[in-house]
């Protein structure tokens, strides 16, 4: 079995990979991941990359990937930047799980590997949400992340649907 491995990205590093990013996102999307997007149009892919490139360079966020085969397979975020009132957590965004790359444990890594990050950087909560029922909430459950409610209507599916989110917290 070919080794997974985990990287950190920079601004730079983040640039150079915009089309695995892209290609990462694409896969989750066209499956119907609730992760913003409605559609797979590239422009908005390559759009959304790119901010998180300026994200990355102020440091308000830190992006992990996944390669498999050298390949980015995998990502997640961790907010940083939050209001002073609320220098004390962080979100967790954008894990994605390339379908090609599922079932190796990657998001559970990308994970812990993410919480341990906001830690290094002082945080002790964590926050994130979640379609509703969606195959990631057991994941985050199994963690020990703690749902602290549901709101209705939240997003708009890939099918154009309303779907529910699910908001969770962890305590670092």
């Amino acid at each position: 079995m070919t080794q997974i491995e985990y990287e950190w990205l920079d601004a730079q590093q983040a640039r150079e990979e915009l089309p695995a990013l892209c290609r990462v996102l694409k896969g989750c999307v066209a499956q119907g991941a609730s992760v913003g997007f409605v559609d797979c149009d590239p422009q908005t892919f390559t759009r959304f990359w790119q901010d998180v490139v300026l994200s990355l360079a102020c440091g308000d966020k830190a992006l992990l990937v996944a390669r498999l085969a050298d390949r980015i397979v995998a990502t997640v975020m961790v907010v940083l930047a939050m209001p002073p009132n609320g220098a004390h957590r962080a979100e967790v965004i954008k894990l994605l799980v390339h379908p090609d790359a599922r079932r190796r444990g990657i998001a559970r890594e990308l994970m812990l590997r993410a919480e341990e990050r906001a830690k290094q950087a002082g945080r002790t909560l964590l926050v994130l949400d979640t379609r509703s029922g969606d195959v990631a909430e057991p994941l985050y459950r199994s963690l020990g992340w703690q749902v602290a409610g549901e709101i209705p209507f939240y997003a708009c599916s890939t099918e154009g649907v309303l779907d529910a989110t699910t908001l969770m917290y962890k305590t670092l």
